[in-house]
C-alpha cells in the first residue's frame, strides 16, 4: 500500500544532518563546561528543530543511539500528526515499521513515532512488540479507550 507523503519519513540532505551532529556535540560540551550556556543552546536547538529535549538528552545521546541517528531525529518533525489517518494507513506503518526494524533500518523509529502519535493506546510500543498480524495489533490499539476521570 502507499502512503501518504505525509506519513513518510521525510528524506534530510546529508548536510543538514552534519549540522545537527555537530550542534548534537557542542551541546554536550557546553552542558559539561557551563551548564547554563548549554541550556540556552538547548533552548536555540529546540526552537530550530521543533522538538523539546532537554539535557539529558544531549549528555546522554550516545547510550541509546548513535550521533547520526540522533540528528535525523532532531532533523524530522517532533509531532507527525495526521488527524485523518485510516486504519490501513496504520496497518501499513505497523508493516513497514516491523520490515525497517528487521533491517536495522533507522526509519523503523519514524514509523513508531508516526503511530505513537496517532493512536491514543499509552503503551504502543508494547503492543507493536506482539506476535500478531499488522492488522490486528492496530485493531488493539484503535480499541483503546482512556479512563474518563
Amino acid at each position: 500500500m502507499e502512503l501518504r507523503r505525509e506519513l513518510l519519513p521525510p528524506s534530510v540532505p546529508a548536510e543538514r544532518l552534519t549540522e545537527l551532529a555537530g550542534e548534537i556535540e557542542r551541546i554536550d560540551t557546553l552542558l559539561r563546561a557551563d551548564e547554563e550556556a548549554g541550556r540556552r543552546a538547548i533552548g536555540a536547538f529546540n526552537v530550530a528543530t521543533g522538538h523539546a529535549y532537554g539535557p539529558g538528552a544531549f549528555l546522554d545521546w550516545w547510550a541509546a543511539r548513535d550521533l547520526r541517528e540522533f540528528a535525523l531525529e532532531a532533523a524530522r518533525p517532533a509531532w507527525p500528526r495526521v488527524p485523518d489517518i485510516t486504519r490501513d494507513e496504520l496497518t501499513e506503518i505497523v508493516r513497514r515499521m516491523r520490515a525497517a526494524h528487521a533491517d536495522g533500518d533507522p526509519d523503523a523509529d519514524y514509523y513508531r513515532l508516526v503511530l505513537e502519535v496517532n493512536v491514543a493506546h499509552p503503551d504502543s510500543f508494547r503492543v507493536t512488540e506482539q506476535d500478531a498480524t499488522p492488522a490486528r495489533v492496530v485493531d488493539e490499539l484503535l480499541a483503546y479507550r482512556p479512563i474518563a476521570l
